[in-house]
């Protein structure tokens, strides 16, 4: 059984097929999904598939790159939306610090850090897990969630994760999972098989962040869930483990950081 614990299937990229695919995902051993909303819409429409699909779950948030119009109404919003039985994490939130100077409408970091400090509270308060975004912003990531993790912060789930081993150990040691996707069967790779060396697998959660980062060979592809196998056998490969250790453990992990029963 495979637990894919962040994927965007409220995404335009589906309107053509998306409960065709979503219906055949259970016969291809994708048993659970979270599906996780980066906009107030997003979210909508995360809670609208878990209530359509018994084994769909969702998570609630803004983006960083979507919190430039943020006001505390969002997050009185969010916080209607995390009551729902079957939201299971606040996200994906954080910080992403790509593309300063190139994108127009790149979020600025003090506005960033403002949301993302606020939506920290709102999981603390809730008491739920998160699901963190954090590109070219590790040094202010992972000092935001030492003080949320001291302040009560349940856990969650640091998604893509594209650090360094000594930024991966910061957060296992804070109880934190590590989500990998397509990525690591990329040729040429390094840095995530070293990762991957170091951190226990009691700590990995597989993800696809679907449509996004296919894995190899489907690499530009549309993605989904169906390609998680591939990430599976990668893991299993650079860990020196069987595939079937690693999707039964990362889909325990998956239960345990949402607090879903099986």
């Amino acid at each position: 059984m495979i637990f894919d614990t962040h994927a965007h299937y409220d995404d335009k990229a589906f309107d053509s097929d998306r409960d065709e695919l979503l219906k055949s995902l259970k016969a291809n051993g994708i048993s659970k999904v979270c599906n996780v909303g980066a906009r107030l819409e997003g979210s909508r429409n995360s809670i609208e598939l878990a209530e359509k699909y018994d084994f769909i779950y969702a998570a609630v948030g803004i983006h960083p790159d979507d919190c430039g119009d943020m006001d505390e109404s969002w997050t009185e919003e969010l916080r209607k939306m995390a009551a729902h039985n079957k939201v299971v994490a606040i996200g994906e939130i954080g910080l992403d610090y790509h593309g300063f100077g190139v994108y127009e409408n790149k979020v600025d970091k003090d506005t960033q850090k403002k949301w993302f400090k606020r939506q920290l509270e709102l999981a603390i308060e809730l008491s739920m897990p998160v699901i963190i975004h954090s590109r070219n912003a590790a040094e202010d990531t992972l000092s935001m969630m030492k003080e949320a993790k001291a302040s009560g912060l349940k856990g969650g789930i640091i998604h893509c994760f594209s650090y360094s081993q000594e930024t991966a150990k910061e957060y296992v040691r804070r109880g934190f999972y590590l989500g990998f996707g397509g990525v690591v069967t990329y040729e040429g790779q390094r840095k995530l098989t070293k990762v991957l060396g170091v951190v226990p697998m009691e700590n990995i959660v597989l993800e696809t962040d679907c449509p996004y980062l296919a894995p190899a060979p489907h690499r530009y592809e549309r993605n989904s869930s169906l390609y998680l196998p591939a990430v599976r056998d990668k893991i299993a490969e650079i860990k020196g483990i069987s595939p079937e250790e690693v999707e039964d453990i990362s889909y325990k992990n998956g239960l345990r950081v949402y607090g879903i029963a099986d």
